[in-house]
């Protein structure tokens, strides 16, 4: 039938006027002009799916740039905003040493703790300053609330503290602080020689029957002895007691310093002769 109307057409065409078709000529183009139609829309179909999916792919390509761009975008603002909570937490901790710096003219050098030992018979703390760094044996270490310890073994890279916590008045290797309350410099004395683990507060004994010390003093390293430099903090008084022998007191202390979130501490290190005289 198709072939039929098809025939008719072309013969119409090439016999007829072109200008003016007669009626079933007109009704034949027609005709063949909805068949045309449905082979045409099909074929308008499939082109526009091809270029749709060629569109689709430059929106997943498009889509996946932004992803990245907006990956990127989150993690720099995390960063920067990690960054200025550290910046803001290193300025506080500076702030700290210039006021130290203002009081006793003592440097203090920032050290990262990078090790941290478990043992209970040896809990030593391990930082990354050393002897290149100008680290010596004895040198006291802090953090902003207070003493940690001091230095007990340097290598050239990296140092060993020996932190409160390892305070024991039984071991002839246990070193003691000589301490005295702030504010009652003249007035009172004591060696904090002993750390209760249980309890996790530190003892000060030697203390004059007479001595002023109470409750609430803040305990700091008295200098005396010129082993250890003076004003730093080591804890609260919370309690006092009679000594073993009764002409002496003892005191509990609650250490200022958080032996347990250690990140950064500060290493004293106090001015030569010379340079003080300069």
């Amino acid at each position: 039938m198709i072939i039929v109307v098809l025939f008719v057409a072309v013969m119409g065409f090439s016999i007829g006027d072109r200008k003016k078709l007669t009626w079933p000529e007109n009704f034949i183009l027609d005709a063949t002009g909805v068949v045309q139609q449905w082979f045409y829309k099909p074929a308008g179909y499939i082109a526009g799916l091809f270029e749709d999916l060629t569109n689709l792919r430059g929106i997943y390509k498009e889509n996946e740039e932004l992803r990245k761009m907006a990956a990127a975008y989150a993690r720099d603002k995390n960063k920067y905003n990690i960054s200025e909570q550290e910046n803001q937490r290193l300025k506080e901790k500076l702030n700290f040493t210039e006021k130290q710096k203002n009081l006793n003219k003592n440097r203090y050098l920032i050290a990262q703790v990078i090790a941290v030992s478990n043992d209970p018979y040896n809990q030593t703390i391990r930082i990354n300053l050393g002897s290149t760094d100008g680290i010596r044996q004895n040198m006291v270490v802090v953090t902003e609330d207070g003493l940690v310890g001091h230095i007990s073994r340097v290598t050239p890279f990296s140092s060993n503290v020996m932190p409160l916590t390892e305070l024991d008045d039984k071991s002839p290797d246990s070193k003691q602080y000589a301490a005295t309350v702030l504010g009652k410099e003249a007035q009172s004395f004591g060696m904090v020689d002993n750390f209760n683990a249980e309890t996790g507060r530190l003892s000060m004994s030697r203390i004059a029957e007479n001595d002023t010390l109470a409750k609430g003093d803040v305990i700091i390293t008295s200098g005396q002895g010129n082993v250890f430099p003076q004003g730093m903090v080591i804890g609260t008084v919370e309690d006092v007691q009679v000594g073993d022998i009764g002409l002496t007191r003892t005191a509990t202390i609650k250490p200022a310093a958080d032996f347990n979130h250690l990140k950064e501490v500060f290493v004293v290190e106090v001015p030569s002769m010379e340079e003080t005289a300069e």
